[in-house]
């Protein structure tokens, strides 16, 4: 059966071209930026470019609002030391790169039997500029594995400022050995300003919005929605104005806090990221900390709320510092069944 796949935006198909001939000018950015304004929503958008402005000086200053354990450098320093006079961080660095793959099935009521199977492969947290040897690990992962879709839930860059250009670079590496369709949603980490190039490679970025997956004139809404843990320009309104009542919904967020308002929104299944899992967990995969503002028992694997199912990706990168214990990093597959 052929399945109905949806092309990007044209603002994407201009860039690409432009990129051929190398990065964007910041003219160039802008005009880019200025046509993402009504898929993102003036509201969201002006937030989001406005709080990325000024955020490495509230970083600085440590500001309340801004104050981030990605951002408490003296105790990322702490850590790293400790872990080396433990001798542990060599064993926390190959920790990191055990990629491993997850199945996880979800039962959707009134998903048409045609989607019975259909599989989408969940990438998240992927940090790409943070280790090196990551992105041929994932390659070599996503290439012994079959699925119909790809779906990415936020956080492309190390660090939660300035350039982005080297997670651009491994995101392409990795893009020509992922099958299409990929969509995306952006992370606490990442930039608006990520979008045009994520899009020219062919990225389909959901901001704040949602697209049809049908196969035979039927099937069900993907839609996904800015960042909710930092920059909290999530807007499932706008996303769910564009789905049609009585058809199935997965919505894509970077993190789980969004879990509650999704739930009302009548979403069928949540993905989801940013917990890493905890990272560095003690014995048993008890986390040390999570970093989000939701329970526990929804921040790593499959969860439910209400009749919604949800599932929280550890991912497949790290943060703050490149190590990970009784968490091992993941890719994961999303099986559809009919409910």
């Amino acid at each position: 059966m052929k399945q109905r796949t949806y092309g990007y935006t044209s603002s994407a198909e201009r860039i690409e071209a432009r990129e051929e001939k190398g990065p964007l000018s910041p003219d160039q950015e802008l005009l880019a930026l200025k046509q993402l304004e009504q898929r993102v929503g003036a509201f969201h958008f002006k937030q989001r470019l406005g709080t990325e402005g000024n955020y490495k000086t509230r970083v600085s200053s440590q500001e309340q609002d801004s104050f981030h354990i990605e951002n408490w450098y003296s105790l990322h320093f702490f850590i790293r030391t400790t872990l080396r006079c433990l001798a542990l961080h060599g064993r926390g660095k190959r920790n990191a790169l055990a990629l491993r793959v997850r199945h996880n099935d979800i039962p959707i009521k009134g998903l048409p039997p045609s989607f019975e199977g259909y599989t989408l492969l969940h990438l998240s947290d992927l940090h790409l500029d943070m280790n090196g040897q990551l992105p041929q690990v994932l390659i070599e992962q996503v290439q012994k594995v079959k699925y119909d879709v790809c779906v990415i839930t936020g956080d492309l860059r190390a660090k939660t400022y300035g350039p982005y250009q080297p997670a651009i670079e491994a995101m392409a590496q990795l893009r020509t050995h992922l099958e299409a369709p990929v969509y995306g949603v952006l992370g606490n980490h990442d930039s608006l300003r990520m979008v045009p190039g994520l899009e020219a490679m062919g990225v389909r970025m959901l901001l704040n919005e949602a697209v049809p997956i049908e196969r035979d004139g039927v099937g069900f809404y993907l839609a996904g929605v800015d960042d909710p843990h930092y920059y909290r320009a999530d807007n499932l309104k706008k996303a769910c104005a564009q789905i049609p009542e009585s058809v199935p919904r997965i919505l894509l967020a970077h993190s789980p806090e969004v879990y509650k308002r999704a739930a009302h929104c009548d979403f069928d299944a949540m993905f989801c990221g940013h917990t890493h899992g905890g990272q560095i967990c003690l014995p048993g995969g008890i986390p040390v900390m999570v970093n989000a503002r939701c329970p526990r028992r929804i921040c790593a694997g499959p969860w439910r709320y209400r009749q919604m199912q949800g599932y929280t990706s550890v991912g497949s990168g790290v943060s703050i510092v490149d190590v990970r214990f009784n968490c091992p990093p993941e890719i994961t597959l999303h099986r559809l069944r009919c409910a």
